[in-house]
């Protein structure tokens, strides 16, 4: 299970990746917009192909850290519910005409309520191994990336920078889960990894025996000296 939860965390930073990605190259698009243009044509094809392949990636990646991560039910409702708000906002986001009733792009109250479900979202990840300070500090800096995203609607961006901001913030948490794993840091345990618990129990036993022993040889010492009833007298 070891192993699956480092590929869910790998996807998860892949993901993430690819919507930086994906933002870079729908930049360039706009910029270089010409409906004749076939180069433009082929971005477009090619920025969306890296838009769905991100979303795959988090799918995957939400799949593998549910299925082997032992208990917090929190988080993994957490990081799918973020999963689906952010393909409902891209699908807002990339199909404007048709739900230009519903969905204001450069509203702030939007852009407010994106950032604080995100930042709530990022805050559950903390309960993969509370209480480990470096951790706690990555998460943290993550949250503040995550609502400074908000601040592109002072600057007249709509709610497609928050979604970049958070792809930048949650790239950044899984890489430092992933690196914090391999420098032991901080440990997660999963479905099936009993490890720890057989350790500590088997030691427990071995002290158990060990001190049986010795209070055995203890009392056969203790017996051996004592003179024997017949020869006293």
């Amino acid at each position: 299970m070891q192993k699956k939860l480092s590929l869910g965390l790998l996807f998860g930073l892949i993901g993430n990746a690819l919507f930086i990605l994906f933002a870079i190259m729908a930049y360039w698009y706009y910029l270089i917009f010409d409906p004749y243009s076939t180069f433009c044509k082929v971005l477009e094809h090619t920025t969306y192909a890296v838009l769905f392949s991100g979303f795959i990636a988090l799918a995957v990646s939400d799949v593998l850290l549910c299925i082997t991560v032992r208990m917090r039910l929190h988080f993994k409702i957490a990081y799918t519910v973020y999963i689906l708000m952010e393909a409902l906002v891209m699908y807002c986001e990339l199909n404007m005409y048709k739900v230009m009733e519903y969905y204001d792009p450069y509203s702030l109250k939007l852009m407010m309520l994106h950032a604080l479900i995100s930042a709530v979202v990022c805050f559950t990840f903390v309960y993969l191994d509370p209480y480990k300070t470096p951790y706690e500090v990555a998460v943290i800096l993550c949250i503040g990336v995550i609502l400074g995203g908000m601040f592109g609607n002072i600057i007249g961006i709509r709610l497609y920078f928050s979604v970049l901001a958070n792809a930048i913030a949650y790239t950044g948490l899984f890489a430092a889960i992933i690196r914090m794993r391999k420098r032991e840091i901080i440990e997660i345990d999963c479905y099936g990894d009993s490890a720890r618990v057989a350790e500590y129990k088997s030691v427990v036993y071995e002290e158990e025996t060990d001190d049986d022993a010795a209070e055995d040889a203890e009392g056969s010492e203790s017996e051996t000296d004592k003179p024997d009833e017949k020869e006293v007298k």
